[in-house]
């Protein structure tokens, strides 16, 4: 009698490894043993991903989007006056740039923790010029425009220590400068006809 419980023992193992095989892959939602449609097989089942990680795609993304291309624009109106630069940074361009300047994010909470408050933003334009005509490849004759910002961020800037002994360390005069260019190109000739200037000596 024992001796035969010892021989069911590796076939009951057998069988509940089929059977739990058996249960996950027949719910319709793995490797298309039951499926409505097209599988995609393995690549089916979510992968986890840091929270860190995918922040740091989205920022990435966030900054190609919206402050890594350069316009270009249409020529400029000789009717008058210099030619103005597109807006100042934003915001949301200056703390960004400061944050890859003195990053502060992170921390350990309750052990050392830092922040920023009370923010305030100072920007002003230092420079406004726009260079001679010149042909750049894949857009033709055009004309470079440079707007040159000094940002500088006023904050107050709050360390908490928790260990060995807590306490609070407070900067209330904090400053950083940044300075950050906004460059465009003016497109140079008759546009709409597609004629533009002659090649340049």
């Amino acid at each position: 009698m024992a001796r035969q419980r010892m021989m069911l023992r590796p076939q009951l193992a057998t069988a509940a490894m089929l059977a739990a095989v058996v249960t996950t892959t027949s719910t319709g939602c793995f490797w298309g043993l039951v499926s409505q449609g097209p599988s995609l097989g393995i690549a089916s089942i979510p992968i986890p991903i840091s929270p860190y990680l995918q922040k740091e795609e989205e920022d990435k993304y966030w900054e190609a989007e919206r402050y890594d291309r350069v316009p270009i624009l249409g020529p400029i109106d000789d009717s008058g006056g210099p030619p103005v630069a597109l807006d100042p940074p934003s915001d949301d361009e200056v703390i960004r740039a400061l944050e890859k300047a003195r990053p502060i994010e992170g921390g350990i909470p309750l052990l050392w923790e830092r922040n920023r408050n009370d923010v305030r933003i100072v920007k002003e334009k230092i420079a406004d010029y726009v260079d001679p005509v010149r042909v750049y490849p894949m857009i033709g004759p055009a004309q470079q425009h440079h707007a040159h910002y000094k940002c500088t961020v006023y904050y107050e800037d709050v360390r908490r220590v928790g260990w060995p002994v807590p306490h609070t360390i407070r900067d209330q005069d904090a400053r950083e400068v940044l300075y950050i260019d906004h460059n465009h190109l003016h497109m140079v000739g008759n546009v709409d006809n597609a004629e533009c200037l002659p090649p340049l000596n």
